[in-house]
């Protein structure tokens, strides 16, 4: 997969076209100042999120996220 090269300035202004096309599989290689800073692409299958618990079985509306952070602040302490 070839990257291109785009400004960071270019990057900001035209954000939505370049999320198309890295939706279409392209991928950019991000400078500023003429140096790279970061690199665009799309998430690989494996990458993408995975269902670790299914909140509606808990609670058919699901569950309030604050109540979440709460229990794991309690496990934390």
């Amino acid at each position: 997969m070839k990257n291109t090269i785009v400004g960071l300035k270019e990057l900001r202004q035209n954000i939505e076209n370049y999320i198309t096309q890295v939706k279409k599989g392209k991928s950019f290689i991000v400078v500023r100042r003429s140096k790279p800073v970061l690199r665009i692409s799309s998430p690989e299958e494996e990458e993408l999120w995975e269902r670790v618990i299914d909140f509606t079985k808990i609670n058919k509306n699901g569950v309030d996220a604050r109540r979440i952070l709460k229990e794991l602040q309690k496990l934390n302490a």
